[in-house]
Parts: C-alpha cells; sequence; structure tokens
C-alpha cells in the first residue's frame, strides 16, 4: 500500500517482496470499513469488491449459552458498512497489479533486504539478497515494514519494547457447509476460545491456548484437541475429525511490542498501515528529515497505542477464561452491557474504524498519469503481513 501511495503520488518506488508470490496463508484476513473507505477515496473500490470476499455486517460469539452481538457496523459513517473477509494474497496481487500501472513503481520478488548502507550515522539504502546474487539500492529513506520479526529493526538495533501476552493461536481449517453461522466470529465455552473466519467453502479456525502450552497440547493428542472443538461448537463435531496431522496446525506466537523510536536518520519503521501522503511532497523535494519522520511517529503512535491496550486487556480477558473448565456460564453484568442501548454501534465504530482512521483528501485524491521522472523510492514487502523493507531512493536529475 505504501508503495502504490508514493507512486501515485510521483515518487519513484521499488517493492522489494522475498517470496516469489504472495500465495501464503496470513490467516486473519479481515478489511475493515476503514481500510475499504481508502479503497473508495483512491476510486479502487468498485474493481476491488469484484474479488472474492465474504461480508461480515455485525460481528458477534457464543459465550458459552449466550448469543452475544458485540459489534454492529451498520451504522458506520463509511461506504461499506462491513468487514470484508478476503484471502490476503488476493489483496497484494490488486494492488501490485494497480501499482503496476504507474511507471515509477517496481516490484522485484525474491527480492530479500537483508541489512542496510550508512554513510556515517545516516542510513542511505539496503543490501537485497536475490537468486542473481547481491543488489545494493541507495535511497534518501528506507522504510522497515517487515512485521514484528524485523528484520530492518534489528539491522537498525533500534529499541523493542515487549508487552507480556498470555495466549498463543492454533490455525487450521474446517469445512463449512450451508446453515452454519455466518456472523459469529467466536465460540467462548470449558476454558476455550475458537475464533471461526468465514472463507466461503471453509472456515479458517484459530482455537487460543494458553502461552507455551503448543507442546502440552501436541502430547495430550489429536483426540483431545478434536474433542475439544466439538465440544464448544457442536455443529463442527464430526468436521473436527479432517484434522488428521498436526501437520494442518500452526503456531501462531502472540506478541504485543512497540518500538521506543520509530526512526533514524534516512530510516522510518511503519506497522501495518503508513500514512504515506506526509512522505510524499517531501521525497519529491529531496527533503525527508529527521524532523518529519517524527511526526509520522507522533501521528501514528497514539492509535498504535490505544490500539494494543485494547489488545493487552483482551487477552487477559481470555486467559481468564481458562480458569473456567466446565460450561461457561455469562455473569449478568454482561448480559446487561450487551444490552445497553448504543453499545453495539459503539463497538461497531471501534473495531470497524479503529483509532484516528486515515483519509485520503484533497488533491491526493486525483492520480497521475504521468509520474515526477526525477524521484525514484524503493518499498521492500515482507513474508508475515505482505510487505518487507521499504526503502525509498530520490534520483538527481539527469
Amino acid at each position: 500500500m505504501l508503495g502504490y501511495l508514493l507512486a501515485r503520488a510521483g515518487v519513484d518506488v521499488v517493492v522489494l517482496e522475498k517470496h516469489a508470490d504472495f500465495f501464503r496463508d496470513f490467516r486473519g484476513d479481515t478489511v475493515h470499513p476503514s481500510t475499504l473507505e481508502v479503497m473508495y477515496e483512491l476510486g479502487l473500490l468498485e474493481d476491488f469488491l469484484k474479488l472474492p470476499h465474504q461480508k461480515v455486517t455485525s460481528a458477534g460469539a457464543r459465550v458459552g449459552d449466550f448469543a452475544l452481538k458485540a459489534a454492529d457496523f451498520s451504522h458506520l459513517p463509511t461506504h461499506c458498512k462491513f468487514i470484508a473477509l478476503m484471502p490476503q494474497w488476493d489483496f497484494l496481487n490488486f494492488l501490485a497489479d494497480r501499482a503496476r500501472r504507474f511507471s515509477g513503481f517496481h516490484l522485484r520478488m525474491q527480492t530479500e533486504a537483508v541489512h542496510l548502507l550508512r554513510d556515517g550515522a545516516r542510513i542511505v539504502g539496503v543490501e537485497g539478497r536475490s537468486p542473481e546474487g547481491p543488489v545494493h539500492i541507495q535511497a534518501d529513506l528506507v522504510v522497515g515494514c517487515d512485521g514484528r520479526h524485523s528484520t530492518i529493526r534489528q539491522a537498525a538495533g533500534l529499541e523493542v519494547q515487549e508487552f507480556g501476552v498470555p495466549i498463543d493461536v492454533l490455525w487450521f481449517r474446517l469445512s463449512r457447509r450451508a446453515g452454519d453461522p455466518e456472523q459469529v466470529l467466536g465460540n467462548v465455552n470449558y476454558g476455550k476460545v475458537l475464533i471461526l473466519i468465514n472463507r466461503g467453502d471453509y472456515f479458517q479456525a484459530g482455537l487460543i491456548i494458553r502461552k507455551g502450552s503448543f507442546e502440552e497440547t501436541k502430547r495430550e493428542g489429536l483426540d483431545m484437541l478434536r474433542e475439544a472443538i466439538a465440544r464448544i461448537a457442536p455443529y463442527l463435531g464430526d468436521r473436527a475429525r479432517e484434522l488428521e496431522s498436526w501437520d494442518q496446525i500452526k503456531l501462531l506466537t502472540v506478541q504485543i511490542n512497540r518500538l521506543r523510536q520509530w526512526h533514524l536518520p534516512g530510516l522510518l519503521c511503519i506497522g501495518d498501515a503508513a500514512h504515506a501522503m506526509s512522505l510524499a511532497g517531501a521525497l519529491q523535494a529531496r527533503a525527508v528529515t529527521e524532523a518529519l519522520l517524527a511526526q509520522v511517529q507522533r501521528r501514528r503512535e497514539f492509535p498504535t497505542r490505544v490500539t494494543q491496550m485494547l489488545q493487552v486487556n483482551a487477552h487477559k480477558a481470555f486467559a481468564n477464561v481458562f480458569e473456567t473448565s466446565g460450561a461457561f456460564r455469562v455473569p449478568w453484568q454482561l448480559k446487561a452491557v450487551a444490552h445497553v442501548p448504543g453499545i453495539q454501534r459503539v463497538m461497531g465504530h471501534v473495531v470497524g474504524m479503529g483509532v484516528r482512521p486515515e483519509h485520503v483528501t484533497g488533491a491526493a485524491r486525483t492520480e497521475r498519469s504521468q509520474p515526477w521522472s526525477l524521484k525514484k523510492a524503493a518499498v521492500s514487502a515482507g513474508a508475515f503481513l505482505g510487505a518487507m523493507v521499504a526503502t525509498v531512493r530520490a534520483l538527481r536529475a539527469a
């Protein structure tokens, strides 16, 4: 997305993706209403929604014997009042195809950024690794967006703050049938939490477990796991037998962390979303200062802190579920809160829009048919979230 936005704004961009394609199972493949609104503002929404997807108009869970409707998206101030469930490889392929229409966008597959290039204290580019050998890209700005195991972050020596998480998630597939619940994303009972993401003919399922307990779960055996699934969601009982090997089950080690400082001279680290338009003008003018990079952090750090606080509290709630081995009895307080007028709309806004959603406004809405010819940028995408390392380079006039 950063590569698309910068190329659209007239900056030459090179995206380095270490894999040969985007076809990997990213699991939580949700495109929220705030993101869909950005796609509308970019003029991409109509074609984007032609891709196969499922719509979630409300988010609910089965908590014990209580059907909880937690969030209602029908009143959001957006064109799409739903979450789109779409495989992330479709999303990434769509963006890459649209970005290639700008002459300044260059996507290099099977090229992994592995080291930073330096000139004194300033980052001036990246060294990449490709099947043809080493690749060196000089850059005015390197943007690391390679997820929680960031090579760029490690190479830069930036300090990471870790926040303890009491859970991990086991991801697997189960077939889906007509008549299965569509808007129920979670099932909580018997000391377990089962997440179900509708993928059309199958569920992408996630079983939340205690942090570090995967080996213990494996020792208990697949029969125990299948029994737990059938107990939480009885309608999946026969389908739990589709799990015949631990090779079908992938462990996601849940982490919550945050950089204390997101930038160095010539380097910026970002998360899932980029406030990219704040960079375009400076790149065009070859005036990317550390003060500008600090502004990006100030803009995005507040929503990051709030979102991570909500995540930490949610994970603590999941950990409390583990303390109940029998049938879960919903506290009357939760039932009372669930029926407070307007609470589902508020939660719909929190989940669907997030904190301080970004927009494409003013002149940024208009695509240029001819990108600026004097600028060069490179963005490297990664395996975990579809983006690896971003490198932005402004070339001098010939």
